[in-house]
């Protein structure tokens, strides 16, 4: 009876495993970046290059495809064999791109290189750093599914936001470092008004209020370390006159002491 019951037991759990086998998710495609930047100027023509491994644990058959946010936008797609030797190279053309991949081309890895121009701000905010989709691929099954391969992402400025994020940053750090008991409540009050202009887009006053709320930090710390200083020296000071005072005291009391012991003799 125990043996029936292992043995149902075992088919049963041999079931179970083909059927999680089947249904288990195929590897990811494996993708590899260079190039991309971490923060790039309004304006600006940049570049990044993308490779991807490992292409066909789902299907044999599919598209490949990119969008970008950056401008004046071209792609160039290569595709490799196991070996490494070139198999195709085609160029597209504008913010988004399709291509075919197959088993049978005999194309193991495929790179792509996105080329084009830093898109404008739309709305600046000093909390949030303002970035934009440097590159996003996707894989698609014509009739089937549509997948997020990986989305890369980078930071976008002008000289006048990034001059004026800098004195921020800056004036921030210097009300950061105050001592401890100095009073950085106009530092503060200008901080906040410089993050306001940030904000309104008006980075030179941003700046401006920025340096002012640093220099006012400066002082407010300049004052504080005066002050503890100076506490330090009257703390000083009155020990040492208790020291004075109580050696004194003692002398007075012992040569009273001399003085009435004599007078008893």
């Amino acid at each position: 009876m125990n043996s029936t019951r292992c043995s149902n037991l075992t088919a049963l759990l041999l079931v179970i495993a083909l059927t999680l086998s089947a249904v288990a998710p195929a590897a990811a495609i494996s993708t590899d970046q260079r190039g991309v930047p971490d923060d790039a100027r309004v304006g600006e023509q940049v570049s990044g290059t993308f490779t991807l491994t490992d292409l066909y644990g789902e299907y044999e058959r599919w598209t490949l495809g990119g969008e970008t946010e950056l401008t004046n936008v071209t792609w160039t797609v290569t595709t490799y064999d196991q070996a490494g030797n070139q198999k195709e190279k085609q160029s597209y053309d504008g913010q988004s791109f399709e291509h075919a991949l197959s088993l049978d081309s005999d194309a193991s890895e495929v790179r792509v290189t996105v080329t084009g121009t830093v898109p404008e701000v739309e709305n600046f905010s000093y909390e949030d750093q303002q970035a934009f989709t440097f590159a996003k691929l996707g894989q698609s099954r014509e009739g089937g599914s549509s997948d997020e391969i990986e989305t890369w992402t980078a930071n976008h400025h002008t000289d006048e936001s990034k001059a004026a994020r800098a004195s921020i940053v800056a004036a921030r750090q210097a009300i950061d470092d105050a001592p401890k008991g100095a009073d950085t409540s106009d530092a503060e009050s200008s901080l906040n008004d410089a993050v306001t202009a940030y904000n309104d887009e008006s980075f030179e006053l941003a700046g401006s209020l920025a340096d002012k709320a640093k220099e006012s930090a400066g002082s407010a710390s300049k004052q504080a370390q005066q002050s503890a200083q100076t506490t330090k020296l009257l703390t000083y000071g009155g020990a040492a006159i208790l020291g004075l005072v109580v050696v004194g005291g003692a002398g007075y009391w012992y040569r009273s002491r001399q003085q009435t012991n004599y007078r008893l003799r």
